[in-house]
């Protein structure tokens, strides 16, 4: 019988205590970290299937490695199962983490792993809002399958559509894991089940009193001159009622106000460059740029539709490298150095 979703939303997730919220001295030389949510190929515009389960893109991965390889970027593939358990997705990868190329995590994607006891929804997308046993036992198999197949265990973990839930990190930390790189700050998903991450920080936070289970967010936020008010006035700009009037995209002409994510999937390196500088203004000193495995192949997402996406894709990350890493003199991590960095620092620096 498939477990069917609560009908009242799960428990609020919370943003961390400001004494769990990590920044490294000012001096520090910016960290990034590069995170590809690898997995499955499937239509984002139609609604989730077990069925898609295609990893064709994963035979062109060499091209996305190869611009890492040059950066000297050692990126994080957090893989899901249909990537795991094929040979076509794991024997690359494998060959990858074997050479110390990369870092290899897990990423759950509710709908294609099993055991498949939900029913295929929207709001089960987000394994987050999964029973705790139900969650627990997908992403134990996930890990599992990862180890069997790549033969490495995954130490940091990314949900499937950023879906962290309540139960989440006590899970993880259960599997030995210690670090979650789930949080999407400042969007929210509430819309259809999804968390909402609008009052997170965009820096790294300990997920548990014992300061063993370290969360790196996606990096996003609002740049402008009102950013400060970036919430409460993208909310008004985007309200339905005002949707004819497209406030947004005037917002960020005059240069009040403009919602960044870092990545090349919807935004061109002068949004990068304008995030990281604005950032960096304000402390930050922990970026993660995030990709997703099939944009590789024309055709595979909205992003990548033709040879020529692809080759405008490739130059953004080239371009965003150059930026990074020579002329803003910041370093690649991987997720477990930079646990290792600022647990460090924890025990050094008491928050």
């Amino acid at each position: 019988m498939p477990v069917q979703p609560a009908t009242p939303p799960v428990r609020e997730l919370r943003p961390p205590r400001p004494a769990d919220v990590l920044r490294l001295p000012a001096e520090t030389a910016p960290r990034l970290l590069v995170v590809l949510d690898t997995e499955e190929e499937f239509d984002w515009s139609k609604p989730f299937d077990r069925a898609n389960t295609g990893v064709e893109h994963m035979r062109s991965i060499e091209r996305f490695q190869s611009v890492f390889d040059a950066a000297g970027v050692r990126p994080v593939y957090v893989i899901d199962h249909p990537i795991a358990t094929q040979r076509t997705s794991s024997e690359p990868l494998r060959a990858f983490a074997r050479e110390g190329r990369c870092e290899v995590g897990a990423h759950l994607h509710p709908w294609v792993s099993p055991p498949f006891d939900e029913d295929v929804n929207a709001r089960n997308s987000y394994p987050g809002n999964l029973p705790r046993a139900l969650e627990r036992e997908k992403l134990l198999r996930l890990t599992d399958s990862i180890e069997t197949h790549l033969g490495v265990r995954p130490r940091c973990y990314k949900a499937g559509r950023y879906g962290f839930g309540p139960n989440t990190a006590a899970i993880l930390a259960e599997l030995g894991y210690s670090v979650d790189l789930s949080p999407c700050p400042p969007f929210d998903f509430g819309a259809d089940g999804g968390p909402d991450y609008r009052a997170f920080p965009v820096d790294p936070f300990w997920l548990d009193r014992e300061r063993a289970l370290l969360s790196i967010p996606t990096t996003g936020a609002f740049t402008g001159w009102a950013s400060g008010a970036g919430n409460g006035l993208y909310a008004l700009a985007t309200a339905p009622a005002l949707r004819f009037a497209r406030l947004p995209g005037i917002l960020s002409r005059l240069g009040a106000l403009e919602r960044l994510h870092l990545s090349p999937e919807g935004y061109r390196p002068e949004h990068h460059a304008k995030l990281v500088r604005a950032l960096l203004q304000r402390g930050a000193r922990v970026f993660t740029f995030a990709l997703h495995s099939p944009s590789v192949l024309p055709g595979c997402t909205p992003y990548v539709r033709t040879e020529a996406d692809l080759e405008a894709f490739l130059d953004s990350l080239r371009r965003f490298f150059e930026l990074f890493l020579s002329e803003l003199g910041g370093v690649n991590r991987t997720a477990s150095e930079l646990h290792a960095e600022l647990l460090h620092l924890t025990k050094t620096k008491p928050a």
